[in-house]
């Protein structure tokens, strides 16, 4: 049996649907990813497990133990927010001991494992310090130390890095899933930002309106989405009916494709003839708008150097790996 077990969860806010039948396994020490567009029940999914919301039918087992019935004092959950909910008026140590003092916690054993997760989100230095006299990414490892000092059997992180800036972001991000590997620690993690799914999870659970519509390691829901929604959610896919791919691939094509921009090559001759739209630089990356056989498609190509840039109205030719054109529904 799996560590995390939710069976056919359901939640609604008046006659407004949320989400139902959710059904997921999740094992023990995995990092999962609940990723989707704002609105899809992610969030609400996340505080149901805490037992901050509560489920209209189902189940959620943690260890073969049914948590719908508990307070969340007593669900053995830690879980961390957008925002630092930190005390203004207590150091970094004392927000971080509050936990174990509503635990009753000895003095001693406190202060053990304060200093010990302080160190871990590499933040001991900062014990004396007030909230006020930290950076955002600061406040949010203090955030993370509170839960892990209680030393949860769950972790849920609820969009804990959206508010912080890009390069603090990729920091925080990668020290999070290191101490997740190294405590073993079973981790759900609530984003909309599909570059924090691929790079974090082990396991990415992709929700549209109140479903889990595919689930599966990154590389799986990047190279094979199973529809039109995580074709167009997980990545920049060239998403093309019918007709349209058939105009473009000079063949009959039945169903609805998707073509990631990286599986599109752009040569002085190829199969496929078509003329440069224009271009956008995005860091090690160039991304050309091309219209071919009156399509239009967005093609990646490495930014080796800037004399191999393509000007715009300039004719080239295009060349399409077959295993790449995914027919979704």
């Amino acid at each position: 049996m799996s560590y995390l077990s939710i069976r056919n969860l359901h939640k609604s806010y008046g006659n407004t649907p949320i989400f139902s039948d959710i059904h997921c396994e999740i094992e023990q020490g995995e990092f999962v990813t609940l990723l989707g567009p704002s609105g899809c029940g992610k969030s609400t999914l996340l505080r149901c497990i805490a037992g901050l919301t509560e489920v209209d039918g189902g189940q959620i087992l943690l260890g073969e133990q049914d948590l719908v019935p508990l307070t969340p004092q007593k669900r053995g959950i830690g879980m961390v927010f957008q925002s630092y909910a930190l005390f203004p008026n207590m150091t970094v140590a004392q927000n971080v001991a509050f936990g174990l003092r509503m635990q009753k916690v000895g003095k001693d054993e406190t202060a053990q494992r304060v200093d010990e997760v302080l160190r871990l989100v590499e933040l001991h230095e900062f014990a004396a310090r007030y909230p006020h006299q930290l950076s955002g990414g600061q406040c949010q490892r203090v955030a993370l130390a509170r839960s892990l000092v209680t030393r949860p059997r769950l972790l849920l992180l609820d969009e804990p890095l959206s508010a912080l800036d890009a390069r603090i972001r990729k920091h925080l991000r990668e020290q999070i899933r290191a101490i997740q590997q190294e405590l073993g620690l079973t981790t759900l993690f609530v984003t909309h930002d599909q570059e924090e799914a691929l790079t974090m999870s082990d396991r990415i659970f992709l929700m549209n309106a109140g479903k889990i519509v595919q689930s599966g390691d990154a590389e799986s829901l990047y190279t094979a989405p199973v529809d039109a929604f995580a074709a167009g959610f997980i990545g920049n896919y060239n998403l093309l009916d019918a007709d349209t791919a058939s105009r473009l691939l000079l063949r009959p094509v039945n169903s609805r494709i998707a073509i990631r921009p990286e599986a599109i090559q752009l040569h002085d001759s190829g199969t496929i003839a078509a003329e440069v739209l224009g271009h956008s630089l995005l860091g090690n990356v160039i991304r050309y708008r091309v219209q071919a056989n009156g399509v239009e498609l967005l093609v990646d190509v490495l930014n080796r150097s800037e004399g191999e840039l393509i000007g715009k109205g300039q004719c080239i030719g295009l060349s399409i790996d077959a295993n790449a054109i995914r027919e979704v529904a």
